[in-house]
């Protein structure tokens, strides 16, 4: 290993980070009193440099996304992240640090022998969270992770921001873990009474303790003509792989709904060179979300970069011969569209559980530890839970990591509530 002097410690602030090349990689250095650590440069999230962070109540908080890491050993705190930080030896002496230029190994503990059977059903935002800490946490014991996907464990956001935009093939948005789910296939049915999960293929399984992280489905549109070619919704990588092949030929797209998703494939498309339209029925976007100023200006910066916006309104059909080619709005407007991709909400995907309480959106609903059913918890789009008292479901990739993490440390036998401002 080599050791390579950095920096004098009196230069190091305490409120900060400092980045530090050496000849191998570069390295935060994060001072705590006279102690130094060292840690890799870069957030294992998406890369963010860390020394643009802030350090806070013992945390190391990432400038892009609030992923939080503890500052005296890299470990994640916080989502996006799912994993913590390679650490690196530093040595002081007489106000010098030098650091090594290869990692610390981690300590390796065994965890006793579990006969238990856990099972993860989805391996999106919740799910992939919950799996990573089952992990970290030391669970030994049998985990099935179940998806319908053959490719699942992938990061969603980078399809509406990246894929569909042409900067990133459908085949290389990143993995959320190492880990691979085991277990392919369709829930048909998970009977929470009897803890028993069945697929559309007959294979059957028994659990001690289950999550339920199956997100929501994308809602069509219920309307003539919806069944058309080159009409989307964007779910998975199968449907981003589609419109951005779509969006190649295509010269002008409309958007059905003023939604995150709507509006980040709204500048997406913009980047083609593709001429946008918006439909919604509110007249500012996520009004509702993030407050009518927040909304407008969100409005404004895509009308600056040429988007053009229909409110208060909503389609009444798409017309085309095989292929979309019109859209009809009820205010009588024809919109002219070579693709249309709907973004008008998701429904929780729960339609498969038996035995637990369902809210009138279907989503499943848990107490404060996020438990739906004896041995059975649910977390993510999907969940209804208590929140400063209130019933709340809040679809976010963030707070379903955050969930994901809670339920599993409760499969474990904790008791923790969600009590974080979503």
């Amino acid at each position: 290993m080599n050791v390579r002097i950095v920096a004098r410690l009196i230069n190091l602030p305490e409120n900060r980070g400092v980045r530090v090349q050496t000849a191998a990689h570069p390295l935060l250095l994060v001072r705590v009193g006279d102690q130094v650590r060292a840690f890799q440069a870069a957030c294992p999230h998406a890369g963010a440099p860390l020394e643009e962070g802030v350090i806070c109540k013992g945390h190391i908080v990432c400038p892009w996304h609030k992923a939080a890491f503890a500052v005296d050993s890299g470990a994640v705190r916080e989502p996006p992240a799912l994993v913590g930080l390679k650490q690196y030896p530093v040595h002081v002496h007489d106000g010098v640090v030098s650091v090594g230029d290869e990692p610390l190994t981690a300590e390796s503990v065994t965890p006793p022998a579990d006969a238990r059977c856990f099972a993860v059903i989805g391996a999106g935002a919740a799910g992939a969270a919950a799996v990573a800490a089952l992990k970290r946490h030391g669970f030994a014991g049998r985990l099935l992770w179940i998806d319908r996907e053959q490719r699942p464990a992938y990061d969603r956001t980078a399809l509406s921001k990246f894929v569909i935009a042409g900067e990133m093939a459908a085949d290389d948005t990143p993995s959320l873990l190492d880990e691979a789910v085991n277990v392919h296939g369709q829930v048909q049915r998970l009977d929470a009474v009897a803890k028993r999960i069945e697929l559309t293929d007959g294979r059957h399984y028994h659990y001690d303790a289950a999550l339920v992280a199956t997100g929501g489905q994308a809602q069509p549109l219920d309307i003539p003509g919806a069944a058309l070619n080159n009409v989307f919704v964007l779910r998975s990588r199968e449907d981003a792989a589609r419109i951005s092949a779509s969006a190649e030929s295509a010269t002008c797209a409309v958007i059905i709904g003023d939604s995150f998703i709507g509006l980040e494939a709204a500048s997406a498309l913009r980047q083609r060179g593709l001429v946008v339209q918006v439909v919604s029925r509110h007249a500012i976007p996520l009004a509702a979300q993030l407050g009518k100023r927040i909304g407008a200006a969100l409005r404004q910066l895509h009308e600056a970069n040429g988007v053009i916006f229909h409110s208060n309104t909503e389609p009444e059909r798409l017309d085309g011969h095989g292929a979309v080619s019109t859209v009809l709005l009820k205010n009588g407007n024809r919109l002219a569209a070579d693709l249309v991709l709907v973004g008008v909400g998701v429904t929780p995907a729960t339609a498969f559980v038996e035995g637990v309480t369902k809210a009138e959106d279907h989503s499943l609903v848990v107490d404060d530890c996020l438990l739906a059913a004896p041995g059975l918890w649910a977390a993510g789009d999907n969940v209804t839970f208590p929140w400063q008292h209130q019933p709340t479901r809040i679809e976010h990739w963030r707070v379903a990591q955050q969930l994901g993490v809670l339920a599993a440390r409760n499969m474990l036998g904790e008791a923790l509530a969600y009590a974080d401002v979503p």
